[in-house]
């Protein structure tokens, strides 16, 4: 049980380091988990500006011992002051028997001095449930800088229900290190005995892209 409470004690410390209504997002996230112990946590903020409006948005991904808790909060100014602001929050569980595959991805710099050491500069964690796709078309060209023809299209389909992107520039070597412990707990979960142990799950493969969010966050 100690583990089990530090792990919660963990959760709330990073909601409060993201500083984004930290009190209201730990009571939708504790909501969600209704009585669960949490064994692993992602938290992420991002900040987007448009024009003389900024938006926030936390994801917040938890796993349990039979369940995974995705949690979304963005807020919007509804006035110009920003005296006005509405926030708007999404929950999912999602059992860990349901997850049909957890994909990791890396980037490492100057791959010929690569040492057992070195940390990736970037990692992607994509996780799927539902069997969505996604699709990323873009027209087909060949080898030949003369050639005008018409070759086509082209693209990669790729699996995904949620997909996080963190980089050591970005949001820190610990955030690197953070997510890449959270997909091991994942995987240990979804590919033992309670998980049901699917064989679809794999380290490094596939081709995924964007921002860690549900679809309509990715960009």
């Amino acid at each position: 049980m100690t583990s089990l409470s530090a792990e919660r004690r963990s959760l709330d410390t990073a909601l409060e380091r993201a500083g984004f209504y930290p009190r209201l997002v730990a009571d939708v996230v504790h909501d969600a988990l209704d009585g669960r112990a949490p064994l692993s946590h992602v938290v992420q903020l991002e900040t987007h500006f448009d024009r003389n409006e900024v938006h926030r948005h936390i994801t917040v991904l938890v796993l349990t011992e039979d369940m995974l808790v995705v949690a979304h909060v963005d807020d919007q100014q509804l006035d110009e002051a920003g005296e006005h602001v509405m926030a708007q929050i999404s929950t999912e569980s999602v059992p860990v028997s349901q997850i049909s595959s957890v994909v990791l991805s890396y980037v490492y710099a100057q791959p010929q001095n690569y040492t057992s050491s070195d940390q990736a500069r970037e990692l992607t964690l994509a996780i799927a449930w539902t069997g969505g796709q996604r699709l990323d078309m873009g027209p087909a060209g060949c080898a030949d800088p003369e050639c005008d023809a018409d070759h086509g299209y082209t693209g990669t389909i790729a699996q995904e229900d949620i997909v996080l992107r963190v980089s050591v520039e970005a949001d820190g070597a610990e955030a690197v290190e953070n997510a890449k412990s959270f997909a091991r707990a994942l995987r240990k979960a979804n590919t033992g005995p309670a998980g049901g142990g699917h064989p679809q799950s794999s380290d490094g493969s596939g081709s995924v892209a964007g921002r860690f969010s549900r679809n309509r966050h990715l960009r």
